[in-house]
């Protein structure tokens, strides 16, 4: 894109400084997190801005040592740990210049001992559209009047566990490992290596206003299947790799659909889609209707399944039917149980009927189910 900088060849030497130093899952992620890097320096040149999270079971994993490598590539970087929304949304919106936010033990804020923190995870949510602002009473007593403080800026974090779904569907998400005996890295040290990682930096904000021109205008083409949240997660970094060319449009877009894929793997949805799905796969197989005690029996048996123990209690009765009065059958009507006549005597339970709109509406496909043949066509060669 420019006559002084080779863009695929300078995002050839990012991903090489974190090979350096970073063990990543997958080839994907090494991609991904290359683009994200570039992707910080253009933030003016998007609707929207992906979070990158390194997210492991266990500590040991490298995630610190993922920021500390991003670190030394991004414009303008702040680490935070423990930060307060208030610190974070007047540092964004001071006006010289954007930070990039990059918070590490994420898991201390969104947790679960961490406590209340719904102003910082409205921050962090507010702040992936360019469009986002935090509002704020400022001055004193009567005095006071409404601002609002821009939120828009890069942020990456780092923590044990997983994160609200608010912020994982706005993340790239990076799962962490601990190094196996056969994958060494070279130590990093700061002394040495920050003024290498800075070079790339300085050469990454040069390039970016080479292309910026040609960012800003992109509608990059997505892969088959990546719509909606993941499309805007990862529109920015596909339009980075096509302001470079190279191997990396191809690379990039490899990436978006493995990573995107397995983000959809682990996302079991929220406790009412998994209740749902259960019931769909596991419980009302075959059957139009079933009793509640049967179906909280069902429930509670099935392994790997969080019904058996909810807060310390199995799910009962009560808490399944307000779960389902959420979700509305096809006249929309809330969901609730209706009598069954069974045996002789009348049980509450519920309908097969008055659920399949919520299981189109919400449930992942059924697994091995297949489309049925179109009518006329069931004996067709």
């Amino acid at each position: 894109m420019t006559d002084t900088i080779d863009g695929a060849a300078l995002l050839d030497e990012v991903e090489a400084f974190h090979r350096r130093f970073n063990v990543f899952p997958t080839e994907a992620a090494f991609v991904a997190v290359a683009l994200w890097d570039a992707h910080a320096h253009l933030l003016d040149c998007f609707d929207s801005t992906p979070r990158i999270a390194f997210l492991s079971p266990e500590p040991g994993s490298g995630k610190t040592r993922a920021l500390e490598i991003v670190e030394t590539l991004v414009p303008q970087p702040m680490t935070a740990v423990n930060a307060s929304a208030a610190a974070l949304f007047r540092s964004v919106s001071a006006g010289n210049g954007k930070p990039t936010i990059l918070f590490d033990e994420i898991d201390t804020v969104f947790g679960p001992k961490a406590g209340d923190n719904e102003e910082l995870r409205g921050f962090l949510n507010a702040g992936h559209r360019r469009t986002g602002v935090t509002y704020r009473c400022i001055g004193d007593g009567g005095q006071q009047t409404v601002q609002a403080f821009p939120s828009y800026c890069a942020v990456a974090v780092a923590g044990l566990g997983s994160l609200p779904d608010t912020i994982l569907s706005r993340s790239i998400i990076i799962r962490m490992r601990r190094r196996a005996r056969n994958e060494k890295v070279e130590p990093f040290r700061a002394r040495v290596h920050e003024a290498e990682g800075h070079k790339l930096r300085d050469g990454l904000a040069t390039w970016a206003e080479h292309v910026r021109g040609f960012v800003m205008g992109a509608w990059p083409d997505m892969p088959d299947g990546v719509t909606d949240r993941p499309a805007d997660v990862w529109e920015p970094l596909l339009a980075i790799a096509d302001a470079a060319g190279g191997h990396w449009p191809e690379r990039a877009r490899a990436a978006c659909v493995t990573l995107v894929t397995a983000s959809k793997a682990n996302d079991k949805g929220s406790l009412g889609v998994r209740l749902l799905t259960d019931l769909r796969d596991h419980v009302m197989v075959g059957i139009d209707r079933l009793p509640t005690i049967a179906i909280l029996d069902r429930l509670n048996a099935l392994d790997d399944a969080p019904w058996a123990d909810l807060g310390g209690k199995p799910l009962d009765s009560r808490r399944l039917s307000k779960m389902l009065a959420e979700y509305m059958t096809a006249d929309n009507d809330p969901i609730a149980s209706r009598n069954i006549k069974a045996a002789g005597s009348v049980l509450k339970g519920y309908y097969a009927a008055d659920l399949t709109d919520a299981w189109a509406r919400y449930c992942p496909p059924p697994p091995e189910s297949p489309l049925p043949p179109l009518p006329g066509t069931e004996n067709a060669a």
